[in-house]
């Protein structure tokens, strides 16, 4: 299948292999250990559902609703969304996997902090910095490699039968393989609720706040598997699909979920974009950004610049255990691809 990318993986010194007898590891560098590496994992996702050797299933499905956190944005009530929903979902029951990945996540880089150390005592004590600055080289190369292994996870996929076909179809055509020039997560939103706020904000009828997310097959920073994973990523949000489960990610923390209890809906979406706008995206129209009743501009305001109405495409992922994550895309044929693929993952 396409989506797989090799049979020997590389964490820091540790290089694992999968053989028709499970996974080996060995290590190259002198001074590491065996013990000290991570561990490898090895899943078989085929017909009659996963095996995991090293691993666990996502938790099962425990309905829990939870309230919204308002906060306020220039008078406007925001509605936070998913912030809270995705730590509760780091505090429920994690499988083995998404253990090891929140211990390996939590860890520190320590060779930054000795590059920085070296360096500067180098520089203070001349001539005898010279001969740190050069044995220490060799030293800063030894604690990264030892950083890379302590901070990655190992995973072997092993994808046959019909959820391969799935898997292939769902990395091949949701939209992971075509080019979308932005993407957004909707982190909250709130609603405009009287004349004034519409006025101010071009006439729209809901004020969000956004961050700009790529779209990917990176999968997390700490996972070292042999397949590519489609990601919707942003710096402190993420969400990643994997054969066998969705992991969804905040901050340093991971949790994860089956396919059967996401759910992706998707719309369009009207937006007045107040920046530059994509250049795949389609506009619709045009309004002012101080529009009056009639939505002609309004004259009393200086620099009433006239913005471009867009349609986006909106995907929401959301679930009774209490997922809920939004995106905009440019291309609404790329969000509606994405949820139909993903729905056919369930």
């Amino acid at each position: 299948m396409t989506f797989y990318l090799r049979t020997s993986l590389k964490a820091g010194p540790f290089r694992f292999n999968l053989s028709s007898s499970g996974v080996g590891v060995s290590a190259g560098v002198p001074g590491f250990r065996i013990g000290t590496g991570p561990r490898g994992n090895y899943v078989r996702v085929a017909g009659r559902g996963a095996t995991y050797f090293g691993g666990q299933p996502a938790a099962p499905d425990r309905p829990v609703v939870r309230p919204a956190s308002p906060s306020h944005d220039a008078g406007v009530v925001m509605r936070e969304l998913g912030s809270e929903s995705v730590q509760h979902l780091v505090a429920s029951q994690p499988s083995d996997l998404i253990s090891q990945m929140q211990a390996a996540a939590s860890r520190r880089a320590l060779w930054p902090w000795a590059t920085a150390a070296i360096t500067i005592l180098g520089l203070l004590t001349p001539p005898v910095g010279l001969l740190l600055l050069v044995l220490g080289g060799p030293a800063v190369w030894w604690l990264r490699q030892r950083d890379l292994a302590r901070r990655s996870v190992v995973v072997f996929y092993q994808v046959e039968d019909a959820p391969a076909a799935r898997y292939e179809h769902f990395t091949a055509s949701s939209g992971f393989v075509s080019r979308v020039e932005r993407v957004w997560q909707i982190e909250a939103e709130g609603m405009l609720s009287n004349p004034y706020q519409q006025k101010v904000n071009a006439g729209a009828s809901r004020l969000v706040r956004r961050t700009v997310g790529r779209l990917d097959l990176a999968g997390p920073p700490v996972l070292v598997t042999n397949i590519a994973i489609p990601s919707l990523q942003t710096k402190e949000r993420s969400v990643y699909f994997l054969p066998d489960r969705v992991l969804v990610r905040h901050g340093r923390r991971y949790a994860d979920l089956s396919y059967a209890q996401v759910r992706a809906q998707v719309a369009n979406q009207l937006f007045v974009e107040s920046e530059t706008p994509p250049s795949d995206a389609r506009c619709v129209d045009t309004t002012w950004q101080y529009a009056n009743k009639s939505g002609g501009p309004d004259r009393r305001f200086k620099n009433n610049r006239q913005l471009p109405v867009m349609m986006y495409g909106r995907l929401t992922l959301s679930s009774s255990h209490g997922l809920l994550m939004v995106w905009d895309f440019s291309r609404p044929d790329v969000a509606a691809s994405l949820a139909e693929a993903l729905n056919r993952m369930r």
